[in-house]
């Protein structure tokens, strides 16, 4: 633990704070530097925006293991300058990224089609901001799913399919949205989490069985979930705001698994047809993980390979705003991101798909989030 202290004399009185900056260690993102500077008779406590990923801490007692969020806007207003109360020390927290997951920070961006390819008609661009969460750097492969089916099975959980494959290492698929869901929770109790989603409103039933609309999710929840439709987006991009793919505007067998078509699509750079690596062995066509490059978040195959549930009903226009989680109702969930046999279209960041929760095919994947 880092202590500074810091001596901020203002008009009323003298102040005497610790500071302590404490945070799990993160790959990438540096220490980031928690300031602080008179606000009147206030104290402000500020940092960097793009180290919003941390969360800033309290406590009166340097030998307590409780320390409590401290919940107001950035900048913190910590403590009025008249109170004489015991001293605070404050401290910045990430806790460490969960194996196979990437952060993806918050904070704004454009969703839709910002490009404005005409063929997308139901993707008017829209800002949102979104909460910052993990998310799995590669699709759920048949490996990952198996492990956890099999404990869920012999738990209570039923599944109407059992998964299809290719390889072990490939991504699972021929799995229906209800599925995913239960599969979310069992991958949540097997890791010692909360799970997210429940079949009352009370988030007493925790979803284990059967194929119902009457799904509910405990968003505060620290389990595994289904990343919402603006929540794949904003990963998908990979902070490449107005820009089709998640590497850029054009796209290429060297970079996703899709289908080739350089004479339809001028954004697609081919070769044509299925993806020469993969195209091997039978049906179907679908790669191990991490065998293209990443986006700027770390992520893997959010073009291509196959597509992925998202939580959300399908609705024709955006709600945009904080964190949107679709409608209430419809017939129809989302899915995102194209696959092993569909065209470069299909693979934009902006594309959207949609089809009955029920509907379970080859081409049809998924990957989790988790809060931060």
């Amino acid at each position: 633990m880092i202590n500074t202290p810091l001596y901020l004399k203002t008009k009323n009185c003298l102040l005497y704070v610790v500071i302590g900056l404490i945070a799990g260690f993160h790959p990438v993102l540096a220490q980031p530097a928690l300031g602080i500077a008179p606000a009147g008779n206030l104290s402000v406590l500020f940092w960097p925006t793009n180290d919003s990923t941390y969360v800033l801490q309290s406590t009166t007692n340097l030998n307590s293991t409780n320390w409590t969020a401290v919940t107001d806007a950035v900048p913190v207003i910590a403590f009025t300058v008249t109170n004489v109360s015991p001293t605070r020390f404050f401290r910045l927290y990430q806790s460490p990224i969960p194996s196979g997951m990437a952060i993806i920070p918050p904070g704004p961006f454009i969703m839709g089609n910002v490009i404005g390819d005409s063929d997308i008609t139901d993707a008017a661009p829209v800002v949102v901001t979104a909460s910052g969460f993990y998310m799995d750097t590669n699709l759920v492969s048949y490996s990952q799913w198996l492990t956890v089916y099999n404990w869920a099975t012999n738990s209570g959980y039923g599944f109407v399919n059992a998964g299809a494959f290719k390889v072990a290492n490939h991504p699972v698929q021929t799995v229906d949205w209800y599925d995913v869901v239960k599969w979310c929770n069992a991958r949540s109790q097997l890791a010692g989490f909360t799970p997210v989603y429940y079949t009352d409103a009370g988030m007493v039933e925790v979803y284990t069985n059967g194929e119902t609309d009457a799904v509910y999710a405990r968003w505060t929840a620290n389990g595994y979930r289904l990343p919402t439709e603006a929540e794949w987006e904003k990963a998908a991009r990979g902070g490449l705001n107005g820009q089709r793919f998640p590497l850029g505007n054009t796209i290429s067998e060297s970079q996703a698994n899709y289908q080739g078509f350089t004479f339809v699509f001028n954004y697609d750079l081919g070769p044509n047809g299925y993806n020469a690596t993969y195209a091997v062995g039978g049906f179907p066509y679908t790669s191990p993980a991490g065998s293209f490059p990443a986006n700027g978040y770390g992520l893997y195959d959010m073009a291509g390979n196959v597509f992925e549930w998202c939580w959300d009903w399908y609705g024709a226009v955006y709600a945009g705003g904080s964190d949107p989680r679709g409608p209430t109702s419809g017939s129809d969930r989302i899915f995102r991101g194209g696959d092993w046999g569909e065209s470069a279209d299909q693979a934009r960041c902006a594309a959207r798909g949609y089809i009955a929760p029920d509907y379970s095919v080859i081409g049809i994947g998924f990957r989790c989030v988790k809060g931060l």
